[in-house]
């Protein structure tokens, strides 16, 4: 697996911006951008884009949102949806690693036994969600979830 990510303020001069374009192996495009610094213009953002930490946020909701799907499907349960809600809290000190993340999941489908998505949400927290892995190490990793019958 590869990334490269490329800073795009210095096309427009040394001090336009925090903005980076990651371009993944499979040929995918993520912008990331920081927040404005009001104190020092000059190392702030431009807000055009998430900050690099959500996305590693967002990629964790990605994969165990995933898996969780994977897994109900495999059982042959008849999943119509899946969203997960990541909150986070982050050390106050560098690095800045994250502490604290709930993932609230809402899952919806029909007849779909609340121990088998409870079971896919372990089965994935623990076991197959490589970044929740990667992430459980800074921070304590807490879900739950809500079932929508469809």
């Amino acid at each position: 697996m590869e990334c490269t990510v490329s800073w795009t303020g210095g096309t427009h001069g040394a001090r336009s911006g925090m903005g980076f374009v990651a371009e993944t192996g499979s040929g995918h495009i993520i912008a990331m951008d920081g927040a404005p610094d009001e104190v020092h213009p000059e190392n702030g953002g431009l807000n055009l884009a998430p900050r690099p930490m959500e996305t590693v946020l967002a990629g964790a909701g990605g994969c165990t949102a995933y898996d969780v799907v994977m897994i109900l499907r495999r059982g042959r349960h008849d999943v119509r949806g899946c969203s997960v809600r990541l909150t986070a809290e982050r050390a106050e000190i560098d690095p800045k690693v994250f502490t604290r993340i709930h993932l609230q999941f809402t899952v919806s489908g029909h007849a779909l036994p609340r121990e088998a998505v409870g079971r896919a949400i372990a089965l994935s927290h623990e076991k197959y969600c490589s970044a929740l892995a990667m992430l459980s190490k800074t921070a304590v990793v807490t879900t739950g979830f809500d079932l929508v019958e469809i």
